[in-house]
């Protein structure tokens, strides 16, 4: 079948509440990509917002927990990723890389950027060893393709005030080959136990879930899907 619209997440940190998040997903046939840090991989690695603690997991049983998604590169220690020397781009994303290859079984395609933070030099850096997309935390509230997929924006958080108006318009949209159109939600799971919203979640896969004209795949198998209308 010849897909005009695809749905995809994408998600940071590896902390506990992924394991929640993750169900949910599977639950609905929904597939995402989660951006981890492999060397705070950790549950030393934990911190707290308004009272909720919030912890980094193990390493242990996540290649079962993430199976069905992707696993990109977030850095290897959360370092915003600017000025940084050519040793240092080397340590903090080539190290991530071969640590996820060793521990999925996948060299990463992708990547999310820590903080949003980025610069030339590390855009160029992470193309030289072979990541071809990079999310920031910008979003554009809109469903186009990238025009540069090292530079890709969301179409827009998952608390964005706007996020239930674009789940209608895009449902709503009939699109055609020339223009494909791409639904993109990113965040930190944490921030559902934050703000007490897990069914905000619920109530947006459950409107995006089963439908036959939508493609469902991870940010990799989605930007691929319809990689012809960019270079990567």
């Amino acid at each position: 079948m010849k897909y005009c619209k695809a749905v995809t997440f994408s998600y940071d940190d590896g902390i506990t509440q992924d394991r929640k998040l993750v169900e949910l997903f599977n639950r609905y046939g929904l597939k995402a990509t989660f951006n981890l840090n492999t060397g705070i991989q950790s549950e030393e690695s934990r911190f707290e917002i308004e009272g909720v603690p919030i912890c980094r997991m193990n390493q242990e049983g996540l290649p079962e927990l993430y199976a069905g998604h992707e696993i990109a590169v977030h850095g290897l220690t959360h370092a915003a990723p600017e000025k940084m020397t050519r040793e240092e781009l080397k340590q903090e994303f080539l190290t991530d890389a071969e640590n996820i290859e060793r521990l999925y079984g996948k060299y990463p395609e992708g990547m999310a950027y820590a903080y949003g933070c980025y610069d030339s030099a590390t855009v160029e850096y992470l193309k030289e060893i072979g990541i071809w997309y990079g999310r920031t935390t910008g979003s554009t509230h809109r469903f186009d393709l990238p025009d540069n997929p090292m530079l890709l924006e969301a179409t827009c958080h998952h608390n964005d005030e706007k996020l239930f108006e674009l789940a209608e318009a895009f449902l709503k949209a009939e699109p055609d080959e020339t223009k494909p159109m791409l639904f993109y939600i990113w965040g930190h799971s944490y921030e559902f136990d934050v703000n007490q919203n897990w069914d905000r979640m619920e109530r947006l896969c459950e409107m995006l879930a089963g439908k036959d004209d939508i493609f469902y795949g991870t940010n990799a198998e989605c930007l691929r899907l319809f990689g012809s209308t960019f270079t990567i």
